[in-house]
């Protein structure tokens, strides 16, 4: 028996979303510990002699502590063999994968990473382009909350690029959020709200800085949520039809 950790981006919930390197990392684990986000079809990978321990945190409500996590990888390492550290989205994207990786190192425990699909991919799903040939030439993906409860420095500077923005846990600062953008003259700039990940119940808000906080109130988008600022949002079939309906509606009335 060698101790080994192994990272494993699960993807940003459809269980057909998991690297086949990840399933083969499932099928060879002797323990499996697995976040609130993994979807549960992921764990009838591994074989009938793994013990799976949930550790998951959700909306600040923690199963374990992070220090108590990075301990848990090391006892089972050490006692169990091969530990499979299951992550939604990618290990290394706001999922403190290195911190845990680092850990295990300081005890002599081979380690390896998997990385996964993020959830920062879900807008090609949705058809909305974090880039866009003619609109713009990049994209900032930022946590809205950070370790302190409070909303990012980074969003006030993104605001000012041309740039598509990508925040993470953001839902529960939206009102903030937006406030930002509209402090640099962007009240029509195209917003969507991609809720519940790539999971068959997923949806997705679009609309502006104006008007999106009106959808969210009226139609509740559940955690986890990602949003989207951007002109590249407008390129969605949704917003473009929108905009145009409008525009003909101006038009008629000159």
């Amino acid at each position: 028996m060698e101790p080994k950790l192994t990272l494993v981006g699960a993807g940003p919930g459809d269980p057909e979303l998991i690297s086949l390197k990840g399933v083969k990392a499932l099928r060879a684990a002797d323990v499996v510990l697995y976040d609130a986000l993994v979807h549960p079809d992921l764990l009838d990978h591994c074989s009938a002699h793994t013990l799976k321990i949930y550790v998951g945190k959700r909306s600040g409500k923690h199963s374990y502590r992070q220090e108590e996590i990075n301990q848990l990888i090391v006892d089972y390492a050490l006692t169990s063999g091969h530990v499979v550290r299951l992550k939604g989205g990618d290990p290394f994207i706001f999922a403190r994968g290195k911190e845990e990786l680092e850990y295990a190192e300081t005890f002599n425990i081979d380690t390896a990473v998997i990385p996964g699909i993020s959830s920062i991919n879900l807008p090609g799903c949705f058809g909305i382009p974090l880039t866009h040939r003619g609109i713009n030439e990049s994209f900032w993906v930022i946590t809205a909350t950070t370790s302190n409860g409070k909303m990012s420095r980074d969003v006030a500077l993104a605001a000012q690029s041309k740039a598509t923005v990508v925040l993470l846990m953001g839902l529960k600062k939206l009102n903030e959020i937006l406030e930002v953008f509209r402090k640099a003259n962007k009240n029509e700039l195209p917003v969507a709200i991609i809720s519940q990940g790539s999971l068959p119940q997923a949806s997705m808000l679009i609309g502006t800085v104006d008007n999106i906080k009106g959808k969210v109130d009226a139609l509740k988008p559940l955690a986890p949520a990602l949003i989207v600022l951007g002109e590249a949002v407008g390129t969605h079939p949704e917003f473009y039809v929108k905009a145009e309906s409008l525009r003909t509606d101006l038009l008629s009335k000159i």
